[in-house]
């Protein structure tokens, strides 16, 4: 309720206006940003909204002393939440508990070793995957029938009296939820949820190179989806744990080898142990602490 904004304000009008004026400052949004009026501004439905809110509370005695005396906390932020044609139209606002849902994506968090992240690896993941119940198809009941509340439409409509005439409102019917059936039976399966709960494993190929931070999508394997919708998409966040010798600053690998006073001074042959097998090099004459030898194609 903290965002809605001040009802005098909604309407232009003074806290002292009368209820004259309260109504020809509806009369006049409505005229300007109901959706059958203006079909330009996608904003026009929620501000039409807003002004009717604002008016069925500003042009009740009470409802206005409880606004004036503690805010919107005073009316239980306010009243009509749905809007309609002039003179006995419908509202444009339709049941969606019918259309088709894709699931939610979830996060998995997984470490990796050093090693693994660089050359890549297989990883079993345990999921507990919600899927859609097989026994009901999704439905959370069997032995289905058309409902006797909406009649199979899904939508209950109502009529409501505004100073502007008549409004005719859907709304979702709510012994169906919108589906426009309901059941003999519920599923015992999913005990009416429509889905179920599945432990599984799978297995991940996990990509060599991979860094801290980078994440894999595996598609499909989300929550399940809703009316026959598709299930969300998995995504692997990864954390690489740090190596006792080796440093990764990119796809770079870094090694400190320590060597002698005089091996620096006069030069040696060191065996180096790099991620691909222990490669011999050549330590020049001279080199200094903090020196840097590069080694091709040795890194990430």
């Amino acid at each position: 309720m903290d965002n809605k904004r001040d009802y005098y304000e909604v309407l232009g009008i003074e806290k002292s206006a009368t209820d004259q004026e309260i109504k020809s400052a509806f009369r006049r949004l409505a005229k300007k940003y109901h959706p059958d009026l203006n079909k330009d501004d996608s904003s026009a439905a929620d501000k039409f909204k807003e002004a009717q809110e604002a008016y069925e509370v500003l042009s009740d005695k009470d409802k206005r002393a409880r606004y004036d005396q503690f805010g919107h906390a005073g009316v239980g932020g306010g009243a009509s939440s749905g809007f309609g044609g002039f003179g006995g139209g419908f509202s444009r606002s339709s049941t969606s508990a019918n259309r088709k849902r894709q699931g939610a994506d979830i996060l998995r968090k997984m470490n990796l070793s050093f090693e693994d992240a660089i050359y890549g690896c297989e990883k079993d993941i345990e999921l507990d995957a919600v899927e859609v119940c097989k026994n009901c198809n999704g439905e959370g009941g069997l032995d289905s029938k058309t409902c006797s509340k909406c009649h199979g439409s899904g939508t209950i409509t109502s009529e409501q009296h505004t100073i502007l005439g008549s409004f005719l409102s859907k709304t979702t019917c709510p012994d169906c939820h919108g589906s426009g059936k309901t059941h003999n039976k519920t599923c015992p399966d999913c005990h009416g949820e429509g889905q179920t709960i599945k432990h599984k494993t799978i297995t991940v190929n996990v990509p060599a190179g991979i860094a801290t931070g980078d994440r894999l999508r595996i598609s499909k394997k989300g929550a399940a989806g809703t009316n026959g919708g598709e299930p969300g998409d998995l995504y692997l966040e990864f954390y690489v744990e740090e190596h006792k010798y080796y440093k990764r600053e990119n796809d770079d690998i870094y090694l400190d080898v320590p060597i002698s006073i005089t091996d620096a001074i006069l030069g040696c042959k060191k065996e180096i142990p790099t991620l691909y097998g222990t490669v011999k090099v050549n330590i020049p004459a001279g080199t200094n602490s903090g020196d840097i030898q590069r080694l091709k194609g040795k890194g990430v």
